[in-house]
């Protein structure tokens, strides 16, 4: 395979992405956001300032004489070999800055923006006279042959860089940016180097280093240069045909009928984007149809809620309720992987999965009172005591099954991703199709402010969407214009109400239409109870893009400390009772619950239970299997 050689360059996309910040959020995810923010993602620098301000970027950068740092992790469980532990800090504090950069900005938090402003500043400072931003010393950079976090640490700085620029059009950021990729690209130069060359041991850092084309991919957007594509592809191909021990997303492997996903869950599902940019501006038809493959794979490594299987290896394994579980960086990278697939191809179907995944499973493996996520979760969640319910691993302390602020104990990677997970699905919630088209592709309440050719336009989404199905579009215009509004039709729904004349085309409600310079736009879906059969036939229950979960009751157990009012937590269950279910059940949703009839698998009586949204359980029994 040579990409480069087929490389078709201004192919165009579907969709165009709006600049970070155009999207704010509003109602219920604003409040979820303020909440994050005032909690964990908000405080990690406090909880973990060892972390959060290791000099990794500037003083400390690592040179062939650095230790392997004490990160408070016991590494029962990680892959063998201490290098990765040399770079893990750059990962941390990159993608948490990220997260709260994003945050303080869609919140209009001042003083947040403050120290933004001055951790931009500290970052640009540390940048050389040749353009380098990364960790390593001279006596390293680019000279390296084992693991190592080269192209890993810039794309995790890169990206949050990136999202300060767009909100603050700061033309220093951008000149910066441009002159630290160009670093990459001339001394990594394509066909005449191979940047993830690291001998034949673990190289999970070095398979991370597949991101850096998600900055690539953003700097394309802003300065519409073939050349950042281009360096996308060479990537691409050079982890394709170089030795990776996260090698799902090589070509090779990908192509192999006889393959099955195994490697760690979150390199799996990021690596979709490269493999994305690569086959969609390859002429080469090869590489889209090793896309289609590698969706068919990942679709059956999804759990019923929408999480992508990996606890932390996906291990040749399809989705499982109870007995696969996935981490919450795998939900934050299949939730922009998602996102990169909906802008390219415009096809609804990944803004429904998109939905599905949030509203479930990454709602699901927050707590709903306390500030604080599971590094790993199960569908079917019987207890939260360290391990997947219960299940004891041979030679493996496992503590990653519980509620947690910070998760030193294991590794400070899910909670910065936690908090990057929000902003990043508001981004996606509108795109343009043209410059008359505006679509509106998640349906949560948000207000987004843009240009429609040269008219500013403000348009308030009001609703209280997933846990209500009506929608209201308030329209701010400065004179009275025709414009073409697109809104997803969720795949659920089986009936639109409006009063405003429609079409749909391929998922979308379109109208197009003259709009006064105060306008709106009403409309309401129509769902229903939707008992469903998993892959083993056992029942759960969806209604609308929500699936339900019947709540365990349990002994909340208090773990570490980590000051500011913030804990670990773990939960017993009171009981072990694993309910069933008859073919002639009765089930009703009456006010945003379903009520159900199931059967007590002991004593065999009929029980009326209570079902609510599985984002708002901690133990919970979301399958049922059949009574026998």
């Amino acid at each position: 395979m040579n990409t480069l050689h087929a490389f078709a360059q201004n192919k165009a996309d579907a969709l165009q992405l709006l600049p970070f910040g155009s999207t704010k959020p509003e109602g219920w995810i604003k409040n979820e956001m303020q909440r994050d923010f005032s909690g964990f993602v908000g405080k990690l620098d406090l909880l973990v300032p060892e972390l959060i301000n290791d000099p990794i970027y500037s003083t400390g950068r690592l040179h062939k004489g650095s230790k392997t740092k004490d990160l408070g992790n016991q590494k029962q469980g990680d892959a063998a070999g201490d290098e990765q532990y040399k770079w893990w800090n750059s990962e941390t504090q990159s993608n948490w800055w990220d997260g709260y950069i994003r945050h303080a900005f869609l919140l209009n938090h001042k003083e947040a923006i403050q120290k933004v402003d001055a951790y931009v500043e500290r970052i640009l400072a540390t940048q050389d006279e040749d353009g380098y931003i990364g960790i390593y010393d001279s006596d390293l950079r680019y000279n390296l042959s084992t693991e190592n976090g080269e192209l890993w640490a810039k794309a995790s700085l890169y990206r949050g860089l990136l999202a300060y620029y767009e909100c603050t059009g700061n033309e220093k950021v951008w000149k910066a940016l441009v002159k630290a990729v160009d670093n990459v690209i001339k001394n990594y130069p394509i066909l005449r180097s191979s940047p993830f060359s690291s001998g034949n041991s673990f190289n999970g850092g070095v398979s991370h280093g597949l991101t850096f084309t998600d900055v690539l991919e953003r700097m394309y957007f802003h300065a519409q240069e073939a050349k950042y594509r281009e360096y996308a592809a060479f990537l691409y191909e050079d982890f394709s045909n170089t030795y990776q021990s996260e090698c799902d997303a090589q070509l090779r492997n990908i192509l192999n009928p006889e393959y099955k996903l195994k490697s760690h869950g979150v390199h799996t599902y990021e690596h979709l984007r490269a493999l994305l940019i690569a086959g969609k501006y390859a002429k080469d038809e090869t590489l889209k149809k090793a896309l289609q493959i590698y969706l068919s794979r990942i679709h059956s490594a999804t759990s019923l809620a929408g999480g992508p299987i990996g606890d932390e290896w996906i291990a040749e394994r399809a989705a499982d309720a109870t007995h696969t579980g996935y981490e919450f960086c795998s939900l934050q990278e299949m939730l922009d992987s998602y996102g990169m697939l909906l802008q390219h191809a415009g096809i609804h179907e990944y803004a429904d999965r998109m939905e599905h995944l949030f509203f479930n499973a990454a709602l699901g493996a927050k707590h709903p009172t306390h500030s604080c996520i599971a590094y790993l979760k199960t569908d079917n969640s019987f207890e939260m005591m360290g391990t997947r319910n219960g299940e004891a691993e041979p030679h493996r302390k496992q503590t990653r099954y519980k509620y947690s602020p910070a998760h030193q104990d294991v590794a400070v990677c899910c909670n910065p991703n936690a908090g990057r997970i929000s902003p990043y699905f508001l981004q996606y919630a509108w795109m343009k199709e043209n410059e008359e088209t505006l679509v509106a592709m998640l349906l949560i309440p948000n207000t987004l402010e843009t240009k429609v050719g040269n008219s500013n336009i403000r348009i308030s989404s009001k609703t209280d969407y997933p846990f209500q199905h009506n929608y209201q579009l308030s329209i701010e215009l400065p004179e009275e214009k025709t414009l073409k509004l697109k809104i997803r039709k969720p795949e659920w729904a089986g009936e639109v109400i409006t009063n405003e004349p429609y079409s749909i085309q391929n998922g979308f409600i379109v109208v197009r239409r003259n709009w006064k310079k105060q306008d709106s736009l009403q409309l309401a879906f129509r769902a229903q109870l939707e008992p469903k059969k998993d892959t083993q036939g056992n029942t759960y229950f969806v209604y609308g893009p929500l699936v339900y979960a019947l709540p365990i009751e349990a002994e909340e157990i208090q773990g570490r400390d980590y000051g500011q009012n913030l804990k670990d937590y773990f939960y017993k269950p009171l009981n072990d009772v694993k309910y069933r279910i008859s073919n002639t059940h009765r089930a009703e949703f009456v006010n945003g619950k379903i009520q159900v009839q199931l059967i007590h698998p002991t004593n065999k009586t009929i029980e009326n239970k209570v079902l609510i949204p599985l984002g708002k359980t901690v133990l919970r029994q979301v399958t049922f299997e059949p009574d026998k």
